[in-house]
């Protein structure tokens, strides 16, 4: 989720030299100041009009900008002025998956109220508790449980939220997902369950959770 090198090394130019950003738009500046992490910029430019839904030739607004740079207030200034929260960038990846990815439960929390759509997948066919499982965020599973989520949810190759917390010895947020209803005997497009995939990575401590379960 990076920027190619040749706007990377734009924006470094514009960093040394302060004066080509003043050639840009406001809603150029603005993403500029996103993606540079400067709060303070990007306020300015909001209150003088730039759009906060601005689009980078990626597809990322500021909010999936601050999302994805580790700049949580830029994504909640983003929030607060009425950014889009399902407006996905070019490679589908919305605002909620981003947070999730990033386990911002403060901004999945605000990205939920206003209405974030769970549903949608990217390219690589992920969604929000797919990122959320994967990384082992129990308090965002839990978040997008509560928002409606089933526990028991396939996604691409008939993976479970399961499958993905097992497979990387995420202990913690296996057990919230079989607490919630989970189904550890689940099995995947090929065949394998949250335990095999445990007991392939080597995760002594989340294949012992899950036997406990009644897993196969």
């Amino acid at each position: 989720m990076r920027f190619a090198p040749m706007i990377a090394s734009a924006l470094a130019l514009l960093t040394t030299y302060p004066a080509l950003a003043q050639e840009l738009s406001p809603n150029q500046q603005l993403l500029v100041a996103a993606r540079q992490g400067n709060l303070a910029e990007v306020k300015r430019l909001l209150d003088s009009g730039a759009a906060v839904d601005s689009r980078n030739r990626l597809g990322d607004t500021p909010l999936l900008i601050g999302l994805k740079n580790g700049s949580p207030g830029i994504a909640m200034l983003a929030l607060d002025r009425g950014a889009n929260v399902n407006l996905a960038n070019l490679a589908r990846v919305t605002p909620l998956m981003a947070a999730s990815y990033a386990g911002n439960a403060d901004i999945v929390k605000a990205l939920l109220a206003k209405g974030a759509d769970r549903t949608p997948s990217d390219r690589v066919g992920k969604t929000a508790m797919v990122y959320a499982a994967g990384q082992g965020h129990a308090e965002v599973v839990g978040l997008l449980l509560a928002a409606g989520e089933s526990p028991k949810a396939r996604y691409a190759n008939d993976l479970t939220a399961l499958m993905w917390a097992a497979g990387y010895g995420h202990t913690g947020t296996a057990k919230l997902l079989l607490e919630r209803g989970a189904d550890p005997k689940a099995r995947d497009n090929r065949g394998k369950t949250a335990l095999a995939m445990a007991v392939e990575g080597g995760h002594k401590e989340t294949e012992a959770l899950l036997r406990r379960a009644g897993a196969e």
